[in-house]
């Protein structure tokens, strides 16, 4: 068993809201440099800039993890990881036929650029990425565990997009096993307001949309990596997200 230090809750330049620095290798460059071992991508209803991660974190020796920050159409951002970029892409396809389809006001809410693995911009997404998809919240879990993945409400401590703000604490269904934080200070006043919390495993991720967000090593997992691989430490990573290690 080791510690891996972790992040699972990144934005690169695809997502309208994030910098434009904020491209696959200078995330890599800025996680290795903060001692992180484990990435996730995680940009607005799209999973595309995460081929070119997968190549920058390889160069950094960092283990990426493939994901997506998805809109809900009751407007909450869930968190949604998968084990593989092949399914993560999948994934990506069907929601792009979820999308509520509104062009882009670069003026306004900033570009959306897939780059490739030397951060060069090969396309940019012409709709607005960060609205809300026609998934309802119940419809999401079935979804991504179709695609080996899993997800868990994004941010919860915060009043815009997180799940108890919207509705007011957690609904019966879906059950989740996992909720993440933003500010880890926060978590044992929700846990006392929402004693669902106690029963499941709390993350603490950044939220990064710039460079300058992306926090020091300090949340970890334990994980078994014997014989040593990346792969290994990812599955392992996914075994304990789903409950399936004590």
């Amino acid at each position: 068993m080791n510690r891996y230090y972790y992040d699972l809750h990144l934005h690169s330049c695809l997502s309208p809201c994030a910098d434009n620095d904020m491209t696959p290798n200078n995330i890599a460059g800025m996680a290795a440099l903060a001692g992180l071992n484990i990435v996730a991508l995680t940009d607005h209803n799209s999973s595309r800039n995460c081929p070119a991660f997968f190549a920058a974190a390889k160069k950094q020796g960092i283990i990426p993890i493939a994901g997506m920050e998805l809109t809900t159409a009751e407007d909450i951002h869930i968190v949604c990881l998968f084990e593989s970029l092949t399914d993560a892409l999948a994934f990506n396809d069907v929601i792009d036929t979820k999308r509520v389809r509104i062009p882009n006001r670069v003026d306004i809410f900033g570009d959306q650029w897939i780059m490739d693995e030397n951060d060069s911009v090969v396309a940019s997404e012409a709709d607005l990425l960060s609205n809300a998809t026609t998934l309802t919240l119940d419809d999401v879990p079935p979804l991504v565990h179709k695609h080996s993945g899993i997800c868990y409400p994004a941010h919860v401590d915060r009043e815009a997009n997180g799940l108890i703000a919207t509705l007011g604490t957690f609904p019966i269904s879906p059950v989740f096993g996992v909720s993440e934080f933003h500010d880890e200070d926060k978590v044992e006043a929700y846990r006392k307001l929402h004693p669902k919390l106690n029963e499941m495993r709390i993350v603490i991720s950044s939220d990064a949309h710039y460079l300058w967000d992306i926090r020091d090593k300090k949340h970890y997992f334990e994980l078994d990596d014997e014989p040593y691989s990346s792969d290994r430490v990812r599955r392992e990573m996914f075994r304990m997200l789903k409950g399936e290690l004590s």
